[in-house]
């Protein structure tokens, strides 16, 4: 009688280390699921900009029409990147276009100085920010559902739940680590 008793207790206890196991890994892909939101967020935010940007450099630099073309042609592929991975690979070509435009935009004095392009790229600045620390976010998340459906013993929780190992949204070139520069201010203003 005592060993039925005591197999009862083994088997709620594992039970309960089961639904414990099972919620954190559920809590850690709902973060991760936030985190991802997140980075959506500042994307759209940034795909949303390019195209006002593109609208006032070409006023500007009219003979810079492949340039133009090419970030559009690069915004729409990122726009249709699904998951991290995919986007991660359109961002990084996105971030090259933009790149590219700020390059047409030096080559303009006129244009730098416009207050709307100043205003854009401030923006644009402010997003990338937003951009880095939503990715930061994100990143963390991922490592952390990683780590525990990678571990003893939660990943026997994971593999029979079906619980997945997340993917990063990486950025590899130290340029893309960095918000966008351009000098706006006056020249020798003093």
């Amino acid at each position: 009688m005592n060993g039925g008793y005591v197999w009862l207790g083994v088997a709620l206890l594992f039970v309960v280390w089961v639904a414990l196991v099972f919620n954190r890994l559920v809590s850690h892909r709902n973060r991760m699921r936030e985190g991802w939101s997140g980075v959506e967020v500042q994307l759209k935010r940034r795909h949303d900009l390019i195209p006002r940007l593109v609208e006032v450099v070409s006023a500007y630099g009219h003979h810079e029409r492949a340039t133009l073309e090419g970030v559009m042609e690069k915004r729409a592929g990122a726009l249709a990147a699904k998951g991290a991975g995919e986007a991660a690979d359109a961002e990084r070509g996105l971030g090259e276009g933009v790149g590219s435009l700020i390059a047409v935009a030096e080559a303009y004095p006129d244009l730098k100085a416009d207050a709307v392009f100043r205003d854009l790229m401030g923006e644009l600045v402010a997003t990338e920010d937003a951009l880095q620390f939503a990715r930061r976010y994100y990143n963390g998340a991922v490592r952390e559902l990683n780590n525990a459906v990678g571990v003893f013993p939660s990943n026997m929780v994971a593999g029979i739940f079906g619980f997945k190992e997340g993917e990063f949204f990486e950025v590899e070139k130290a340029i893309e680590r960095e918000a966008p520069k351009v000098s706006l201010g006056a020249e020798n203003a003093g």
